[in-house]
């Protein structure tokens, strides 16, 4: 009697959540390396869509890696599709190569751009949305940039970066083990090049291995704040003031890169879109928090934005 109790409620809690969506979910397959959901409001009949782009690694369409767990992407999917807010989020192709086991070691930066250009093109061929927003989170925000130039109506960077890579690289090991910041100059002067090198200590392998340069080589080629100079559509800039990874003044200089965008800072959001009341301990374990909401002020800042 107890497991048909259990079952029960099961179902009906089911049908209790599936009643309070405001959306529509569906999966769509963009090509060959992209899948991905949207979520479609289903109060109004051409809703504006916004597209949200993973960070760097190996992130999917919910925002999570093997190690870090947020669902941050999804939390932030299922927000704005509730009001009235269309969404797609998608597993990077590194994503769907690692599932099938097929990675393919030649992939470099430009994959990832298009990739964001290819689903930005789709539903604009659909003409089933009011206007295209595009989000980007982290290394989502580079990509989503250099993706909307002529195609999308408003750009929403979410704590993306306003330095090139290999800054900030140079900057981090300079603080982190300066004994190797020489290193780390030199090897990027020879990717400056478009050469490779092997000549690199042990202890940079982890970011300057053989196959992972000629990907850096193609990503430090972008400026963010010279990419973003070149958007002719409002843009909102979003930094959290608990950020670890990217400074306020990062985010200072996004904003002042062009006389269409805006600044938002959200009180002790960090790099991941949560809350954070404490030190850096509790920062860093956010990384791998699923239960955690979204900061508070994020979601209403990016639909001020969108129906303005």
């Amino acid at each position: 009697m107890k497991s048909y109790l259990l079952l029960f409620f099961a179902l009906t809690s089911t049908i209790i959540l599936a009643q309070d969506t405001q959306y529509i979910s569906k999966d769509i397959a963009i090509n060959n390396y992209i899948n991905g959901t949207l979520l479609t409001p289903k109060t109004i009949q051409k809703p504006n869509l916004a597209i949200i782009i993973g960070g760097s690694g190996p992130t999917d369409k919910d925002g999570n890696q093997n190690f870090l767990k947020t669902n941050n992407l999804k939390k932030l999917a299922i927000s704005l599709s509730n009001n009235q807010i269309a969404t797609f989020r998608y597993d990077k192709r590194i994503v769907k190569q690692i599932r099938e086991r097929s990675v393919d070691n030649t992939i470099i930066f430009d994959d990832f751009v298009t990739d964001a250009t290819s689903v930005i093109d789709y539903f604009i061929k659909t003409n089933t949305f009011n206007k295209i927003y595009v989000i980007g989170h982290d290394q989502g925000s580079l990509i989503g940039m250099l993706a909307s130039k002529d195609k999308a109506n408003g750009f929403i960077s979410l704590a993306g970066s306003g330095k090139s890579i290999d800054s900030v690289i140079t900057e981090e090991v300079a603080k982190t083990a300066p004994q190797f910041s020489q290193d780390t100059q030199r090897i990027f002067e020879i990717l400056k090049t478009g050469k490779t090198t092997t000549d690199y200590p042990v202890a940079l392998s982890s970011i300057f291995n053989i196959e992972t340069q000629r990907f850096i080589m193609n990503w430090m080629q972008y400026n963010p704040t010279s990419i973003l100079s070149t958007l002719n559509i409002p843009s909102l800039i979003l930094h959290g003031s608990k950020d670890l990874q990217v400074s306020k003044a990062e985010a200072e200089n996004l904003k002042n890169a062009s006389n269409k965008a805006q600044l938002k800072i959200i009180e002790n959001m960090n790099h991941v879109l949560v809350t954070i009341e404490g030190g850096d301990l509790e920062n860093s374990k956010s990384y791998n928090e699923s239960h955690r909401p979204l900061a508070n002020g994020l979601i209403d800042a990016i639909i001020t934005f969108i129906k303005e």
